[in-house]
C-alpha cells in the first residue's frame, strides 16, 4: 500500500521560513506529478505547487517567488520551501501524488501538516 507522509510544518512568524517534506512509500513502481495543495479554514483545497517527474514547475501566483518545490525521485520525496511567509499562508499543507503501483496509475493524498504564519 502507498503512503505519503508529510512533516516540516509548525508556526513561524511574518517573514521567516519552513521547509515541507512528503515522502512516498510502499509499493510504488514510479511516481508522474507531484504537488502541494493548502486549505485554509472555510476556503476551498487550492493547488501551491507542482513539478513533474522531468524537474518542471509551476507554481500559484500567490507563492512566485517565495516558494520552491523540489523533488528527489531516488528517495520517492518533493520538498516545499517556504520563504518570506505571510498570515494569509496559514493553512494545512497536503501533499499529492500521480503515482503507478500495482493497481495502476492513482493519486494519492498525505494527511496534512499545519502551517501557521503569525504576523
Amino acid at each position: 500500500q502507498v503512503r505519503l507522509v508529510e512533516s516540516g510544518g509548525g508556526l513561524v512568524q511574518a517573514g521567516g521560513s519552513l521547509r515541507l517534506t512528503c515522502a512516498a512509500s510502499g509499493s510504488i513502481f514510479s511516481i508522474n506529478a507531484m504537488a502541494w495543495y493548502r486549505q485554509a479554514p472555510g476556503q476551498q483545497r487550492e493547488l501551491v505547487a507542482a513539478i513533474t517527474s522531468t524537474g518542471r514547475t509551476n507554481y500559484a501566483d500567490s507563492v512566485k517567488g517565495r516558494f520552491t518545490i523540489s523533488r528527489d525521485n531516488a528517495k520517492n520525496t518533493v520538498h516545499l520551501q517556504m520563504n518570506s511567509l505571510k498570515p494569509e499562508d496559514t493553512a494545512v499543507y497536503y501533499c499529492n501524488a500521480d503515482i503507478v503501483d500495482y493497481i495502476g496509475t492513482n493519486y494519492y493524498w498525505g494527511q496534512g501538516t499545519q502551517v501557521t504564519v503569525s504576523s
